[in-house]
């Protein structure tokens, strides 16, 4: 099976984060089946050429043209990247676009349905109902057409999929599919030993929606029961981070505090391993992959009840569910802070981390999710049965 997966935007830090990364796992496994599976985005701050292959998967990356910048991500786009697009499509048997309200993955979405291209849609919960006039004329001028009319639905929650419907109704119930994020099985690291300073590990986007302030702001609580703890500040930043450090100054921290910037695939998990408590303590998180990636390893972990994966690490004990609100930063920071604690206990940090293990390898293996998806896209392609494809253009 032909297979193009179009997402936004990837850059030598990772810094557009879950849609990427979850496009490049699923490739993975998808070419280590026997399918063609390849990625379009548009490529922004590498030096020299851009990449023809990101992590062994074939990759049509073409420079970002920052169209509206007050817009971010959301107003870049290439001219480039559609035409090619288009002409890719007509050789492909499935379009699996990462959608959001932006310039690249939405007119890519339309364009598959002009060419009457088997369609497969995954919102990353990043499309839901809002008061913002320019999303909402966004909705009215293709996101509602895109949700409506396309071959299959994807969504990571129940919530998520009520959202979508909430701003695309109706969208036929036979239509919609849960497909979790899903991460290669590890192997679970060794106990911590005696005697070795605990490790606390945020790692993600650095901006103010992942609360990384709440991460720093329970840093004195933790150091008054453990002083020589470390705490790792991973990730790439996206706004937050001169606050957040700003922060750890004035709570005088700074010296337990690593500030290691963005990372590579192999050091996520090489961090994870080196952790022994993950903390995200995020007021709105779908389903983090940073979250499995770190309980993949056996690192137990602290998430808010707005997290997606919430009811599955209290479900199976794999951490520690918080409530957390905005506006309520000392509180946050004190429920972070007691969480990690009651982690950082011996016996409560071997019995969570073995659950996070199982949890993930139960339920959310990229195997498992991509068996998901192939019966998905098996069902998209009998009921468009009549669009046969050859093959991607040649120099694609």
């Amino acid at each position: 099976m032909k297979i193009l997966h179009i997402v936004t935007l990837h850059t030598p830090d990772h810094a557009f984060g879950g849609p990427t990364r979850v496009a490049l796992n699923l490739s993975k496994v998808q070419r280590a089946a026997g399918d063609d599976a390849r990625i379009m985005a548009l490529g922004d701050g590498f030096e020299g050429p851009l990449p023809r292959e990101i992590e062994g998967v074939p990759a049509r990356l073409f420079p970002a043209r920052h169209l509206l910048p007050a817009f971010e991500v959301s107003g870049i786009t290439s001219g480039a990247l559609l035409l090619t697009a288009l002409r890719m499509m007509r050789g492909a048997d499935i379009v699996h676009v990462h959608l959001m309200r932006d310039l690249v993955t939405l007119p890519a979405a339309l364009l598959a349905l002009a060419s009457r291209t088997p369609l497969v849609v995954q919102t990353h919960g990043m499309v839901d109902p809002t008061e913002n006039r320019v999303a909402r004329l966004t909705d009215l001028l293709g996101v509602r057409r895109v949700l409506r009319r396309a071959d299959a639905l994807l969504h990571l929650t129940e919530t998520e999929r009520l959202d979508v419907n909430a701003v695309a109704a109706p969208v036929p119930p036979a239509r919609t599919v849960r497909l979790v994020n899903g991460v290669r099985p590890q192997e679970i690291k060794p106990a911590r030993e005696p005697g070795r300073p605990p490790t606390v590990l945020f790692l993600a986007r650095i901006q103010e929606r992942k609360r990384p302030e709440d991460f720093v702001a329970a840093m004195p609580a933790v150091l008054a029961r453990h002083p020589d703890a470390r705490f790792v500040l991973a990730g790439p930043d996206t706004g937050a981070l001169p606050a957040t450090l700003e922060l750890a100054r004035a709570l005088g921290v700074t010296a337990s505090l690593d500030h290691v910037g963005p990372l590579g695939h192999e050091e996520v998990l090489a961090a994870g391993r080196s952790a022994d408590v993950y903390v995200l303590p995020s007021i709105e998180e779908p389903l983090g992959v940073s979250v499995l990636e770190a309980m993949s390893v056996g690192t137990p972990v602290v998430v808010t009840r707005t997290c997606g994966l919430g009811p599955d690490v209290a479900r199976a004990g794999a951490g520690r569910v918080i409530d957390s609100r905005v506006g309520e930063d000392g509180k946050n920071a004190l429920k972070v802070a007691t969480a990690i604690l009651e982690l950082l206990e011996p016996e409560t940090n071997t019995r969570t981390g073995q659950a996070a293990w199982n949890l993930v390898n139960d339920d959310f293996t990229i195997e498992a999710v991509t068996a998901t998806l192939r019966r998905t896209y098996e069902d998209v392609a009998r009921r468009s049965g009549d669009r046969v494809k050859r093959s991607f253009p040649r120099g694609t």
